[in-house]
């Protein structure tokens, strides 16, 4: 169903049982999948590929060109996955040359004022939490949960399963399954509850646990604190996990509480 005081693109492809209120716009090279909702005043521009069964609420700009001085008119593209809520006034920007592409998952909830820049790549699963602002070339990881006001520096890395406190200046990367906050940002524990939620057994939590002692409360370096952990701790996909987000960090991962 397309509202009679809406716009959509004549080239634009619209799944089955779309529904666009009113005051909406869809522009051409424009894909929306099976079951999407666009409530009101949406606008979805050129480059955005849509999958099944998100809601878009009033406000939201989705596949704007970057707010990047860079870039000058190259294609690129937003491509959003499945079951994803995008609140009020969310702002979602396409790529640049750089990757070419913003690529966010699916079953995310994106709240209200949130913006994610271009060329971010956002998992499955997230939450972000009210006016949280993302910078370009973010990687965000599945399951994870970013507390209200949040602001993000550009190529930062937030691991899976973390979360982070509000009103956060994140300049270091978040490494998966801990908490987060105060200022500047540092370690506050595991998210035990968020893994608890999630099936994580006691076993596992506390491997975790023995993990992130030798890396914050051991007193060795980064090299070191690695090499113990895989010499320590048993091998399994979470040990595993923490070991690559580290290595893998270009500017550091944040310190831990003092």
């Amino acid at each position: 169903m397309i509202h009679k005081f809406s716009e959509v693109h004549p080239n634009a492809k619209i799944g089955k049982d779309v529904t666009i209120g009113p005051f909406c716009v869809v522009d051409d090279d424009v894909e929306i999948g099976d079951g999407c909702t666009l409530i009101s005043n949406v606008h979805i521009m050129s480059g955005s590929r849509i999958g099944k069964n998100n809601r878009f609420f009033p406000g939201a700009c989705i596949g704007a060109i970057p707010q990047d001085l860079k870039f000058v008119g190259e294609y690129t593209t937003l491509e959003l996955g499945d079951n994803n809520t995008i609140r009020e006034c969310v702002t979602l920007n396409r790529g640049t040359a750089s990757k070419g592409k913003t690529v966010i998952g699916s079953n995310n909830l994106i709240m209200a004022y949130c913006h994610v820049g271009h060329d971010c790549v956002l998992g499955s699963h997230i939450v972000i939490s009210n006016a949280t602002q993302i910078a370009g070339e973010v990687t965000v990881d599945d399951w994870a949960v970013i507390g209200g006001g949040t602001a993000i520096l550009q190529f930062s890395n937030i691991g899976m399963h973390s979360m982070t406190s509000g009103m956060s200046g994140v300049q270091k990367d978040v490494p998966p399954f801990v908490k987060c906050g105060r200022t500047p940002l540092q370690y506050a524990g595991i998210n035990i509850v968020g893994l608890t939620r999630r099936g994580f057994s006691q076993d596992t939590i506390n491997l975790i646990h023995d993990c992130y002692r030798i890396i914050f409360q051991s007193g060795l370096n980064m090299t070191h604190a690695l090499e113990k952990l895989e010499s320590d701790i048993p091998q399994c996909p979470e040990r595993d996990e923490i070991i690559k987000f580290i290595n893998k960090s270009k500017h550091g991962i944040i310190k831990g509480m003092k």
